[in-house]
């Protein structure tokens, strides 16, 4: 897998706006620094720590706006780190994979609810619905940035 960090969004609290960064520290066992989820504010963080980092394909937010006009562009997504040029489709439950200096595991799709849709526009819901991207624990903290590579990480690679 190869493949490069297009963006990163972060949101503060439930239901507020998601805001673009260029950098953000990612915590063991927490997720992105400064992000609902790590603070426990998130509107799934009442069911634990289910999914610490999300992930999404920009060249699936580009499908979506061409085939349903929906905007995703600038955070309306909701998900943490969008990405191009890499298939998130291809990992499999607990592989894991490098961003920058980070290894994250990958945990499973990401599945699109109808909360969203309250929080951006009609139609969210069923335009993310197969393409609502991957959910991530940080493995090994660090910093995740814009531009960062991302690679599949071999089973004796993974300590480093």
């Amino acid at each position: 897998m190869t493949g490069f960090v297009e963006g990163i969004f972060l949101s503060p609290a439930a239901g507020a706006q998601m805001e673009g960064v260029r950098t953000a520290a990612a915590l063991e066992g927490c997720g992105l620094e400064d992000d609902r989820y790590c603070a426990g504010t998130g509107h799934w963080s009442r069911f634990g720590r289910v999914c610490e980092v999300t992930f999404v394909a920009a060249e699936d937010l580009d499908d979506i706006e061409r085939e349903t006009g929906v905007g995703v562009k600038s955070g309306e997504h909701r998900r943490n780190v969008v990405t191009r040029g890499t298939s998130l489709k291809t990992l499999r439950r607990g592989e894991r994979f490098r961003v920058g200096d980070v290894v994250f595991e990958y945990r499973g799709p990401r599945s699109v609810c109808r909360y969203i849709e309250r929080l951006t526009e009609p139609g969210m819901t069923q335009a993310l619905k197969g393409r609502g991207g991957i959910c991530a624990r940080v493995i090994k903290g660090g910093t995740v940035r814009v531009g960062d590579g991302i690679e599949v990480l071999q089973p004796r690679e993974e300590r480093k």
